[in-house]
């Protein structure tokens, strides 16, 4: 019997069909599969979808495409619409341009807790090795691979992960790019705020709401391993109004996000 819950693995995407068949080509090496794979699709154009229906046709498991007219920086409403569609009670958050590890899925669900989250960091793939990571097709990297910096975060020792404290006030660590909860505490909380406006601060906005009904994190270091590929980064013109957002969830311990995911449920 499989002690793990089972989950769904959801990935936002924009316009990167190159990088999303590197993540989708690493789901399938999973020592532990996910149980479906949903796609966040922010509008990207039909070499996305070319690229999910090729995958479609031999997949080994469910990997669902949902989509949205492009607007501008929507994150927040795409994910919770993917979300709303997941089947399962435990949700895995990556960003549409990691690389995981082979055991990234089980470390998550080997660590998974009521009561808590988990959220990892990532090792970051530099812009001078992207050429020769989308020529090769390159999933595999360890502590002496090139192309790579903070190479520490690449090593794996699950018995040390089991040391790591829980922590009740969010972290300034946290990456959404690296993290997974209970889709129950995700609904209770109404999902990620869609009030926000384009890049930055929604997972962490969100994160915070889950503390604020008593959910707790823990922090993934030495499992869950994911490998980051570099991009520019995007606008930040809209962060000022995000992040006094933010202020104000921390102040006035806000729980509940007027416009979330309930729209999709």
């Amino acid at each position: 019997m499989n002690p793990y819950p089972k989950c769904s693995l959801i990935t936002p995407t924009y316009n990167w069909p190159e990088a999303l068949e590197l993540l989708l080509k690493s789901v399938i090496k999973q020592s532990i599969l996910p149980d479906e794979v949903i796609i966040a699709d922010d509008g990207s154009r039909k070499e996305t979808t070319e690229l999910i229906n090729r995958f479609q046709e031999n997949f080994p498991i469910p990997l669902i495409h949902v989509w949205h007219d492009d607007k501008g920086n929507r994150k927040p409403r795409i994910m919770n619409k993917a979300i709303a569609r997941a089947k399962f009670d435990y949700i895995i958050e990556i960003d549409g341009d990691i690389i995981m590890n082979k055991y990234f899925i089980q470390d998550h669900l080997y660590f998974a807790q009521k009561g808590y989250y988990l959220y990892g960091s990532r090792v970051n793939i530099q812009k001078e090795f992207l050429p020769t990571l989308f020529r090769n097709q390159i999933l595999k990297f360890n502590f002496l691979s090139r192309g790579i910096k903070k190479r520490g975060r690449t090593l794996r020792f699950p018995l040390l992960a089991k040391q790591i404290k829980p922590v009740e006030v969010r972290s300034s660590k946290l990456r959404g790019c690296n993290m997974s909860f209970w889709r129950s505490d995700f609904i209770k909380v109404n999902g990620f705020n869609e009030e926000l406006v384009g890049w930055g601060i929604d997972d962490s906005e969100m994160i915070q709401r889950l503390h604020n009904i008593g959910i707790k994190g823990k922090r993934l270091k030495f499992a869950g391993i994911a490998y980051h590929i570099y991009h520019k980064e995007q606008s930040k013109s809209h962060i000022e109004i995000n992040l006094e957002i933010e202020k104000q969830t921390i102040e006035d311990k806000l729980v509940y996000a007027e416009k979330g995911i309930d729209e999709f449920l």
